[in-house]
């Protein structure tokens, strides 16, 4: 069975055997049949008398969300970009624009997304399907918030406009609802006038789990906040952090802290590539403990030295390294991201930190992020602190990750739907009170039985 690598500009891919697929963590992998419409129009055509059919964007849902129970409409040949109003920001893309392809378009002419997740080899469909967030959440919300309208294509072949005001029930399932209201064909989305795209970052060294929230906190009113949280750390240390906090630096900025600099530098190319053949052994408890150690007093280096810094590395800091996922070996990882609720968030996170930190195979580079409230009723954020990692896929992994679903649960908290690849359903039943409105829309559409990914069938939506 021939496996097929979407990457790039989408080509004309259809092979009724099927291929085999998988997410960006490579798994699991699945078979599917695999299509790629170059219009919306054969796009919607695709869609008509399918059954088990999901949508699938630039294929970095790292578990399973984007693989059709039976067949997968790529987007990616869906990538124009179709009208722009500088005067309202306004810009409207088919769903396969990539978040790299508009900043690539509009940083150098003045513009920025408000919301951007941390990578930007994502499509427009997949962020809206997955209602991604970035590191501003607590003040700016989701990516829907950008999002002023979207046409929709229902399973029965009819096409509606979705906003706000018009199908507001649809516009919100929509956000956050992987794939399972429709095949998104194009949106319009406001873009955020800036007068350079550099940031002025500011980094704070937080010695352990309590300082980085406390950190966090103190400073909610930075437009950009992250914690890099040291996964391996333990005792006193343990959570230790460099918390990043940022905001588009204005040309006086510029002027006082790289003088000479172009305001708008454009995005950056990818230096690095892992080879295919990569050996999964190498990422072990030493060398990542050697990584760790390195990257913490680099960064602490800076501590309460403001400077500019790029938005490419800021922003999207692993896509500097293309295929980077191969880094895990042959067998995978899985990405494992939770949101606790705040008044709980340092008893839980600590006891999760605790437990990996004693396991010693968690990823490199591990994220703690502020959020504020959710956005549709499957949108995952809620307002609390997410915690995201890696693991190399193992056999005794499953079982651990089924022991921090206890504590997230336990908390009232959730797993992000775009990471997961092996949540049983009574945990995303508890953590997803939005479901039964999902359910609804799906039913009134006809996309209960039409449209279904392999998440959908494992999680019985």
């Amino acid at each position: 069975m021939p496996t097929v690598a979407l990457r790039g500009r989408a080509s004309a891919i259809s092979d009724p055997g099927g291929i085999c697929l998988s997410g960006w963590g490579n798994y699991p992998k699945a078979s599917t049949e695999l299509l790629a419409p170059p219009t919306p129009a054969a796009a919607r055509d695709d869609l008509l008398g399918r059954s088990g059919v999901v949508a699938r964007g630039a294929g970095r849902a790292y578990g399973d969300a984007a693989i059709g129970a039976q067949a997968t409409i790529s987007s990616r040949g869906l990538n124009r970009m179709r009208r722009f109003n500088a005067a309202t920001a306004q810009l409207t893309v088919e769903a396969g624009v990539t978040i790299a392809d508009i900043l690539a378009a509009f940083e150098p002419r003045g513009f920025f997304l408000r919301v951007v997740p941390g990578t930007k080899f994502v499509t427009v469909g997949g962020a809206i399907a997955a209602d991604v967030h970035g590191k501003n959440h607590h003040r700016d919300g989701g990516f829907g918030t950008i999002v002023d309208s979207f046409r929709l294509a229902l399973p029965g072949g009819e096409i509606v406009s979705c906003s706000r005001s018009e199908n507001a029930a649809l516009f919100a399932a929509t956000l956050g609802g992987m794939g399972l209201t429709g095949m998104i064909l194009e949106a319009t989305l406001r873009l955020l006038p800036i007068e350079t795209a550099w940031l002025r970052q500011d980094t704070r060294v937080a010695v352990n789990l309590d300082a980085a929230i406390d950190q966090l906190e103190s400073n909610a009113s930075s437009t950009y906040s992250v914690a890099w949280i040291d996964c391996l750390a333990r005792g006193a240390a343990l959570g230790r952090s460099l918390v990043y906090l940022a905001e588009h630096a204005t040309r006086r900025d510029m002027d006082g802290l790289g003088p000479g600099l172009a305001p708008f530098p454009g995005p950056r190319t990818q230096l690095l590539s892992v080879p295919e053949l990569f050996p999964g052994w190498l990422l072990n408890r030493a060398s990542m403990r050697v990584f760790n150690e390195l990257y913490f007093r680099r960064g602490a280096a800076h501590q309460g030295k403001p400077r500019l810094v790029h938005w490419d590395p800021y922003f999207f800091p692993l896509d500097a390294i293309s295929d980077w996922n191969r880094i895990y070996g042959r067998r995978g990882f899985l990405q494992y991201q939770c949101v606790i609720p705040r008044d709980r968030a340092r008893r839980v996170l600590a006891d999760i930190l605790d437990r990996v930190s004693r396991r010693g195979d968690a990823s490199f580079l591990a994220v703690l992020k502020q959020l504020g409230d959710g956005g549709g009723p499957m949108s995952f954020p809620l307002r609390g602190y997410t915690l995201t990692m890696d693991f190399p896929v193992s056999d005794t992994l499953f079982g651990f990750l089924d022991q921090l679903d206890v504590l997230v649960v336990d908390a009232g908290g959730r797993l992000y739907l775009a990471k997961d690849a092996r949540q049983s359903r009574a945990t995303f039943e508890s953590g997803y009170p939005g479901l039964a409105a999902l359910r609804d829309i799906r039913q009134q559409t006809g996309a209960t039985t039409r449209l279904a990914s392999h998440l959908s069938a494992r999680l019985g939506i």
